[in-house]
């Protein structure tokens, strides 16, 4: 799956229809706090949303979904938690990997994966492998992933793997050594629960992405949640540097 146009090189085409959204899915502790629940029941509630998503999305024809599920950041929280968000990260690896593949459906993940325990790494290679020929929606977990470690160990590839790398080396030579290389830049990125940053994820890929901010917890996301997040990016203009009157003559992508 080739990667699309860099969003600060070229001008990508925009349709109606997001074509690849990545998401930010916070607000699960809170979300269990609210209801008086330990917060890994909200962790747990937060499973069954995202299947629903992958659902909604598959409906829409969007061809790429991308989750922030545990950040680099992540292993600061307390200890019984890491190692219940752990057990929970298994247990649906080993339960929905069929489900996803049935459906056609592209599993990936990205991060460093060196800190997960033998069994969450043979399971996420048992289903990249698996999956790896599916088209109907490539559907991305990242895990134990920083944005600024992408690009880190995106520099350290490029320059042990690259052959007489010139020293004005362009964004090219380095973006494909980045870990989502096999997808387009995401059109729409949302993050639930409140929060307005975009904490360290996909930091290179997100240049020119529409956000959308919701106060909704994330196991509250329903189809409702995700069809007013696209209705808010069919709204937007999006120029990528060009001037609307620019937008309005129909000046093509290459200008």
């Amino acid at each position: 799956m080739p990667q699309g146009p860099s969003s600060t090189r070229e001008i990508p085409e925009a349709g109606s229809i997001p074509k690849h959204i990545a998401i930010i899915m916070d607000g699960n502790g809170r979300w269990a706090q609210n209801r008086y629940l330990p917060r890994i029941a909200g962790h747990k509630q937060g499973v069954e949303t995202v299947r629903g998503v992958i659902k909604s999305c598959m409906e829409r024809n969007i061809s790429y979904l991308t989750l922030f599920a545990f950040s680099s950041e992540n292993w600061r929280r307390p200890t019984d938690e890491v190692t219940s968000l752990m057990q929970l990260f298994l247990s649906a690896l080993e339960q929905e990997i069929t489900k996803l593949h049935e459906n056609g459906i592209h599993f990936k993940v990205i991060g460093d994966l060196s800190k997960f325990e033998s069994k969450i790494i043979e399971s996420i290679q048992i289903g990249e492998q698996l999956t790896a020929e599916n088209t109907r929606l490539t559907f991305t977990i990242a895990a134990n992933y920083g944005g600024r470690w992408d690009i880190m160990q995106a520099m350290r590839k490029m320059i042990v793997q690259s052959t007489n790398l010139p020293l004005n080396f362009e964004e090219e030579n380095l973006a494909q050594y980045l870990s989502m290389s096999y997808a387009p830049e995401p059109d729409l990125f949302i993050r639930t629960g409140g929060e307005c940053r975009v904490s360290n994820f996909l930091l290179w890929q997100l240049a020119y992405t529409e956000l959308y901010f919701t106060n909704t917890l994330w196991p509250d996301f329903d189809e409702h949640e995700l069809e007013l997040a696209i209705q808010s990016y069919q709204q937007r203009e999006r120029r990528f540097g060009r001037t609307s009157e620019q937008i309005q003559m129909g000046i093509s992508a290459k200008g």
